[in-house]
């Protein structure tokens, strides 16, 4: 039999435990978005801090896509692992979730980043200080501000800046699309996030010179917002010709055309099931090329 203390310690988990679905959607939101901040940027701080001896562009794209994966391990089977707003937007858009979810996601995530952004500060006090003789900097060679949030380079212009975070977003959400269609090729179960991770590493490779490769509101507005709470000042705003917006806008417009393009080029032309087996002829058709893909 149980012991009165293993009761009351029962007694106790039955009582802090949630009850509310969206409640633990929200939670697991939150906490998702905080794991990728603090190791993600965590790995920028590393390479930028050490001046290249402890990490560089490598650890980066790698650290921050394991910590994406690290992330969605954590909040998949809870709330689906959004940890973006762009992605959320983009759920609700078409229909995968339901728009009054909306604003607790996308809350959860801002809050989440915030927080991730201020343990990454924190952990890395004494560096930062260290760094350009306690000067907390946005540009030149002792810069940190990009530790935290993304900037431009100097020759992309603003509309430049715009199309790139569209178009990386639009392939994050279309090929995420892509692992989630249970008739198209599908990724095995418990996969998903590293193929994600993947899909990070990819993108980050081929389109993260321009402006960093944010794809996702609150990765980039929550970090800056505290950045210029900290020390960097407002300017982090207005640097890059007021680049600030473009990865909250550029995203959700990307995330969006992403998702309409998996589905007016793929998904819409799976043939029904049931009606493709009927219609399927005693001797196999196919050519060789084909593939049967009815799930």
């Amino acid at each position: 039999m149980p012991s009165e203390k293993d009761q009351a310690k029962k007694s106790l988990t039955q009582r802090l435990a949630l009850k509310s679905r969206i409640a633990k959607e929200t939670l697991s939101e939150f906490l998702g978005t905080f794991i990728m901040i603090v190791l993600g940027c965590g790995s920028i701080a590393q390479a930028v801090l050490s001046r290249g001896h402890f990490g560089g562009i490598i650890t980066i794209n790698i650290g921050f896509a394991t910590a994406v994966v690290m992330a969605l391990y954590v909040t998949f089977g809870v709330s689906g692992g959004h940890i973006n707003p762009a992605v959320s937007f983009a759920m609700c858009a078409f229909g995968r979730m339901e728009w009054f979810k909306f604003p607790f996601y996308v809350g959860a995530q801002f809050l989440g980043a915030f927080v991730g952004a201020a343990t990454v500060f924190g952990i890395y006090y004494d560096g930062l200080m260290a760094f350009a003789d306690g000067k907390l900097l946005i540009s030149g060679e002792n810069a940190t501000a990009f530790i935290f949030a993304t900037y431009p380079a100097p020759f992309v212009s603003v509309p430049g800046a715009f199309a790139d975070q569209v178009v990386s977003t639009m392939f994050l959400l279309l090929i995420v699309f892509a692992i989630f269609d249970s008739r198209n090729l599908g990724v095995p179960r418990g996969l998903e996030p590293v193929v994600i991770g993947l899909l990070i590493i990819v993108i980050s490779c081929s389109l993260g010179f321009n402006s960093g490769c944010a794809m996702n509101p609150a990765r980039d507005l929550s970090p800056r917002l505290f950045t210029a709470l900290a020390g960097w000042g407002f300017e982090v705003f207005t640097f890059g010709n007021n680049f600030w917006w473009i990865p909250v806008v550029g995203p959700m417009v990307g995330a969006f055309l992403g998702g309409l393009i998996y589905i007016l080029f793929i998904q819409m032309h799976h043939l029904n099931p049931d009606l493709e087996v009927k219609a399927e002829p005693a001797e196999n058709n196919l050519e060789k090329h084909e593939l049967s893909v009815i799930m």
